[in-house]
């Protein structure tokens, strides 16, 4: 559809000559002859753009303009006057206006205009729809009582400037809190920027964090920002922030002490206004003790505390995590929706998580991508998901309806993660035969594996063909 235009002047003779020119280049447009006429048809329908003479009786274009811009900011208006100058262009620049352009009207001066604010929408579009994105990918999932006090203290800690340090195993979604600090402080439309401390060598650190001059080593041929500059009004993530050394850490607490720093090879002392949050799997305590970090950088940091509990201590969590993470993977990598068999989530529920929801996370990816969708149905099952974990050291119980029971009348002992395996294998794989009338390629199509690799399984498993 093509992109509508307010037209808003006093004087019939713009109104018509401006429109008809307009709509020859393929825009609709709509007039108002007075800015109050102009902003209702705006409630009526939204325009892309709004073009408005500043010079009109009762309500002139300056007074449209600031009415518009309180009560759509995101509107976009080009003023136009016949009586132009410099201090009237200023002021309509500092009230809002994209632009300001003088009678007798240019059509090509306007058309070009016109062009360079569609693709100032579609970048505001975009930027948005990323924003969106990001915040769709570091959202909290939980609603165990260690998650709802999470949720609770971000809450109430966002709209603060405290610096926030939070701890936790690696994989337990350090960074996703940090994440949602930022989005729910008065800094979510400024800078998020993250630094991984660890990842950064020892001599690259300082001109990371603070930017370096031209020509200050070798290498430097030209001036180059640093991660502070870079999160001037918003928010700087210093991930793993345990593995700094202890000269960058004397650095850091002199700029959160005096909010201001140097370059490298600098002179110019740069004031910033940043809020830190840091991250570590490691306890500063103890590293305090031995030396490796400074007491009153911990303590600076230290103001607002946040300890993210391992997944294993919040196992209630886990079910709506994984569904979280399927249907993010299913829509991702083009997939039909799929759902976990009640065995398959009684697995989840019993594996310790080392990697704790990192480790959910790219398990639930690998199984939408590599797991066969059969034509019967979309479950995901306990043999899917037994066959990708990795620790055998743990052993599984599974927990079957109490109307069921075995041929032997007992219940069902211990068994280790590698007979669970080959247990719901064999089970699956013979299901699967039984389904599609003993068809070995078939099977292994079903299945998603090498038709010579299914007569292995069936010879090894005993299975009578």
């Amino acid at each position: 559809m093509s992109r509508l235009i307010l037209v808003v002047d006093d004087e019939t003779s713009i109104l018509e000559s401006l429109s008809g020119a307009l709509k020859d280049e393929g825009y609709r447009v709509v007039t108002a002859s007075s800015g109050r006429a102009g902003i209702d048809l705006i409630r009526a329908d939204r325009p892309d753009v709004v073009i408005l003479d500043i010079w009109m009786p009762s309500q002139d274009g300056l007074e449209t303009l600031k009415q518009i811009k309180a009560e759509w900011p995101d509107q976009l208006v080009i003023m136009m006057s016949g009586h132009g100058n410099i201090e009237t262009a200023v002021r309509a620049t500092k009230l809002g206006a994209f632009d300001f352009v003088e009678k007798p009207l240019s059509l090509e001066r306007i058309l070009v205009l016109l062009q360079n604010m569609a693709g100032v929408q579609d970048l505001a579009r975009e930027n948005q729809a990323l924003r969106k994105q990001v915040h769709k990918s570091h959202t909290l999932v939980g609603t165990s009582p260690a998650m709802n006090q999470i949720q609770d203290l971000i809450r109430r800690v966002a709209p603060t400037t405290g610096s926030v340090l939070i701890t936790g195993e690696n994989g337990t979604g350090k960074e996703v809190v940090a994440h949602s600090i930022h989005s729910l402080s008065q800094r979510y439309n400024k800078p998020f920027v993250e630094v991984n401390c660890a990842a950064i060598p020892e001599e690259l650190i300082e001109s990371e964090l603070f930017g370096h001059e031209k020509g200050s080593f070798t290498g430097a041929t030209q001036l180059r920002r640093g991660k502070f500059d870079l999160a001037h009004g918003g928010t700087l993530f210093l991930d793993e922030i345990g593995d700094m050394s202890l000269k960058t850490q004397a650095k850091i607490l002199r700029i959160l002490q005096e909010q201001k720093f140097e370059r490298v090879g600098g002179a110019q002392t740069i004031a910033v206004d940043v809020r830190i949050v840091a991250a570590t799997n490691k306890d500063l305590k103890a590293e305090i003790h031995k030396g490796g970090f400074r007491e009153d950088l911990f303590y600076r940091l230290n103001v607002i505390p946040f300890v993210i509990p391992p997944l294993r201590d919040r196992k209630d969590d886990i079910p709506l995590l994984a569904e979280h993470f399927l249907k993010d993977s299913v829509a991702a990598h083009g997939r039909k929706l799929r759902e976990f068999s009640p065995e398959a989530t009684q697995v989840l529920m019993a594996y310790p998580w080392p990697g704790n929801v990192r480790e959910l996370k790219n398990l639930i990816e690998r199984l939408v991508i590599l797991t066969a969708e059969s034509e019967e149905g979309q479950l995901i099952l306990a043999a899917h998901i037994l066959g990708h974990l990795k620790d055998d050291s743990w052993s599984f119980k599974l927990e079957e309806p109490a109307s069921e029971s075995h041929e032997d009348g007992a219940e069902t002992g211990g068994r280790n993660l590698r007979d669970a395996r080959q247990e719901f294998e064999r089970d699956f794989i013979l299901k699967t035969l039984k389904e599609h009338d003993w068809n070995i390629s078939k099977t292994a199509q079903i299945l998603g594996i090498e038709r010579s690799h299914l007569h292995r399984k069936i010879k090894s498993y005993g299975i009578e063909t």
